[in-house]
């Protein structure tokens, strides 16, 4: 840039005007380059961002625990795919557009929420596939012009190997089970389950025995995940307060239906005691995962939007302070893991889609 600017200054042509324009061109390149580069410092924490995806909705990607693979979900339509399914990935071969990773599930029903058992072998994910091999019906999800969450209670938790054969199925109660995650000790799974007639969450053993309940408060708790050292969920919750709100709730919920427009961030320790809110910035505040010190919280939120929709990710100590805004691009980013050594770091983002409304995952080295 100096070279091109230091040439025009030399160079005097009769024509003024034609003068004028070629020193500008060169600013007006400064110009947008120092934005660029404004624009890369606000994603700070992000080196070597690459994708991994291309192409549908893809979701829920978490590591496992020697952070070689991923596992999400995805309804990919070049996949031939009529509804989330799970895949995995290995991290160790670079995906292009044409690359399909091999699915773990059994291609039937809906799947969610996939994570990784200890021993990088297995998996855990939920599936309706005993309820119908067909996708549940997304019907209602804008009724009343709100957006809504479906809550299929054909949802069941189960244990697949890595070749895609189901190993258990640690759940079989009536109604929704799913939103599972393995404690990084290996002796616990926490989820979310409608069995006591609200959603709250749940503990058992790997084995799905010893279930117990954590949570108590009327609205929808879900989306846990560990800290690093075994001794603390955190996890979303909405809280209806008002009459007008409480049977909202309840009326969406006799539906299969949650509005999650106003969820906030928790954490309690794995017994159910020591229960505190985190944030109280309004709108939907969710997603949450523990930062690799155990000290703070990254989720994903809208509370800045004018419009609702502008999800960005943000990371808070464990005591509410310290807001600090993660990423800047696009205007969906969610679901945020990193890896077990804090190395590296994937989330899911619209960016790069081309202008449509395909979301994808992402993978970076994180900078502390």
């Amino acid at each position: 840039m100096a070279i091109l600017i230091t040439h025009t200054i030399r160079y005097r042509p009769k024509n003024m005007k034609f003068r004028f324009s070629i020193i500008v061109f060169p600013l007006v390149l400064m110009f947008f380059a120092l934005s660029f580069r404004q624009e890369i410092q606000k994603e700070k924490h992000f080196k070597n961002l690459r994708q991994l995806t291309f192409g549908g909705d893809n979701a829920e990607a978490y590591f496992s625990p020697d952070a070689k693979k991923i596992v999400f979900q995805s309804n990919n339509p070049k996949w031939n795919l009529q509804c989330d399914q799970i895949f995995m990935m290995d991290l160790s071969v670079l995906p292009d557009t044409a690359f399909i990773p091999p699915m773990l599930s059994t291609g039937k029903g809906r799947t969610t929420c996939a994570f990784f058992m200890t021993g990088n072998r297995q998996i855990l994910y939920s599936s309706t596939h005993l309820g119908s091999h067909s996708c549940p019906s997304t019907a209602n999800l804008r009724a009343g012009g709100k957006y809504l969450w479906p809550v299929y209670n054909d949802y069941d938790i189960f244990v697949s190997d890595l070749a895609g054969n189901i190993i258990k199925q640690l759940t079989d109660t009536p109604g929704y089970d799913a939103e599972a995650v393995v404690s990084p000790k290996g002796d616990k799974i926490v989820f979310t389950s409608i069995r006591s007639g609200d959603l709250e969450l749940w503990i058992m053993d790997i084995d799905g025995k010893n279930t117990r309940r954590l949570t108590h408060d009327l609205g929808y708790d879900g989306g846990a995940m560990f800290s690093p050292d075994g001794e603390k969920i955190v996890f979303r919750a909405c809280r209806p307060e008002t009459d007008e709100e409480i049977n909202e709730y309840k009326e969406n919920l006799a539906k299969g239906l949650v509005a999650p427009t106003r969820l906030e961030i928790f954490t309690m320790n794995v017994d159910g005691t020591g229960l505190q809110q985190v944030t109280n910035l309004g709108k939907a505040n969710w997603s949450p995962c523990f930062h690799p010190s155990g000290k703070k919280i990254i989720f994903s939120s809208n509370h800045l939007s004018q419009k609702g929709y502008d999800f960005q990710l943000f990371m808070i100590n464990t005591d509410g302070t310290g807001l600090e805004q993660i990423t800047a691009e696009s205007i969906f980013n969610s679901f945020p893991n990193f890896s077990s050594d804090g190395k590296y770091f994937v989330f899911c983002s619209n960016r790069n889609n081309g202008g449509t409304h395909d979301t994808n995952v992402f993978i970076a080295e994180w900078v502390e």
